[in-house]
């Protein structure tokens, strides 16, 4: 993998790195050239200072001379003074010309003023004082012009460094927002566009060099992406072919189930009929006997012979229906009620309308032990009876499945016309429905297997509107522990 801090990046690194430093370096100067400007106004003040100490000292000379006891000596102020001019006039640092000058003129009539007469001296010291005068003053104003100097240049350079540093702020500013920040929310945008799934690579020609490895690994990133999702896509459609083909499969297995039930029911009702048969056919084979005992004609026993021959196939007929009718229970097991429920629920809403709302109301695992089969198979002739009892109008079916002191309860109720008051009265019978598809053999298949469970079923009217079935199954097939 490349790295992203390659030459762009370093290039980058090291022009940042400059701008710092020259703004360190200029910062730096700033200080340097303050602290310089500092020394040259304390040097000067020193210098002015010793300048003031000359003239006070040849006011101190003048004073002392008006005092003087001693004729022709010289005072200590003026010996300090000369001393002072001499020290005054070594250093060239800041004496100007003018100055010079004027001390040289002082010093020389300040020399031999110990010879002069008393009234010569006044007139020296004077004149002195006068010359010192106007040196202080010339001083002062070199000062004000040293200072203002000093002033004017701090300042340039202040303005100087503040122009400088706000070019290098917007510079930076500017490379910043345009080539960072700029780019930045392209990238942010880019990564918004993957959230609404829009897998299109960017170009790359106007990015700067310093961000393209991250617009690189973008495009590569949504190239992987796009090919995934379209892996996903076919995987997807894959999966939801081959759970197409279950579910039809499955409602296959439920349409064959559901007519063996009819089937079932069709030889039950035949079986009953066969068994209602039977009990007077006996009689009449009995009654035939005895009739055939009485007769002695040769041409009528022939006869009954056939007719008797004609009952006995009858009898065997009815007995061998029977027979065929009887089946054996399905082995009962154990399972959860309400994933039942729930796995059913899924399998309908493929053979139910859309508009049709399910709804399940089993707040907890109902485990029981009983035919896994016949319950699916009853739960689901009740609900496409109620499917069909909306007649394709929007309403609700729902299934409550709970445990009371009797056993377990489910309840299936929907939003639709609800039962006729003559099965209300007589109950469910085997080809008795009010619609105009109906068999009639959807209840009684399931009241069959709820009896054969040793439980009831139930038919009811809501009070606004709807049907409820009802089916009550005894404790025996509670499982006390949890599956």
């Amino acid at each position: 993998m490349k790295p992203i801090f390659y030459r762009p990046a370093q290039l980058r690194g090291l022009a940042f790195l400059g701008l710092l430093l020259s703004a360190l370096a200029i910062l730096g100067g700033m200080i340097w050239r303050n602290v310089h400007h500092f020394e040259t106004v304390f040097s000067y003040v020193n210098y002015s200072h010793r300048i003031q100490n000359v003239s006070v000292g040849l006011q101190q000379s003048l004073i002392e001379y008006l005092t003087e006891t001693v004729s022709g000596s010289r005072p200590e102020a003026l010996t300090k003074t000369l001393g002072e001019m001499d020290a005054l006039m070594m250093d060239n640092r800041y004496l100007s010309a003018a100055t010079r000058t004027s001390l040289e003129t002082v010093k020389s009539m300040l020399i031999d003023l110990p010879l002069l007469k008393k009234e010569e001296k006044y007139n020296r010291l004077l004149t002195a004082l006068k010359l010192m005068s106007e040196t202080l003053d010339n001083e002062a104003l070199q000062r004000e012009e040293l200072l203002e100097d000093i002033s004017r240049d701090t300042q340039t350079e202040l303005y100087m460094a503040l122009a400088i540093f706000t070019a290098i702020l917007v510079v930076a500013v500017l490379f910043l927002r345009l080539r960072i920040l700029h780019p930045l929310n392209d990238l942010r945008e880019l990564l918004q566009r993957l959230t609404e799934e829009n897998f299109t690579p960017i170009t790359t020609d106007h990015l700067d060099p310093l961000l393209l490895p991250v617009f690189n690994s973008y495009n590569e990133m949504v190239k992987h992406l796009a090919e995934l999702e379209d892996a996903n896509r076919l995987h997807a459609q894959s999966l939801q072919h081959e759970v197409r083909l279950a579910t039809q499969a499955l409602l296959e297995q439920q349409y064959s189930l559901a007519r063996a039930d009819r089937l079932a029911a069709i030889g039950e009702v035949a079986a009953e009929l066969a068994h209602e048969i039977r009990n007077p056919l006996a009689g009449i084979q009995m009654a035939f006997n005895n009739l055939r005992r009485e007769i002695d004609d040769i041409d009528q026993l022939e006869r009954l012979d056939l007719i008797n021959a004609e009952l006995k196939r009858m009898a065997r007929l009815l007995n061998d229906m029977l027979d065929q009718s009887r089946h054996s229970p399905e082995v009962a097991t154990a399972f959860d009620v309400r994933t039942l429920i729930r796995d059913l629920v899924a399998l309908t809403r493929y053979q139910i309308a859309e508009s049709i709302h399910l709804e399940i109301e089993a707040p907890c695992a109902l485990p029981v032990h009983l035919p896994e089969s016949g319950v699916r198979q009853a739960l689901l002739n009740l609900i496409l009876n109620a499917a069909d009892a909306l007649e394709g109008n929007p309403g609700t079916i729902r299934i409550r499945a709970r445990t009371d002191k009797q056993g377990l309860r489910i309840d299936v109720q929907d939003d639709g016309i609800g039962f006729p008051q003559d099965m209300l009265e007589h109950g469910i019978r085997p080809f008795r429905t009010s619609r105009q598809r109906g068999t009639g053999l959807g209840l009684a298949m399931v009241q069959r297997f709820v009896k054969d469970v040793g439980g009831t079923i139930s038919l009811t009217n809501q009070p606004t509107h709807g049907a409820c079935v009802s089916i009550l199954l005894p404790n025996d097939c509670i499982v006390r522990d949890k599956l």
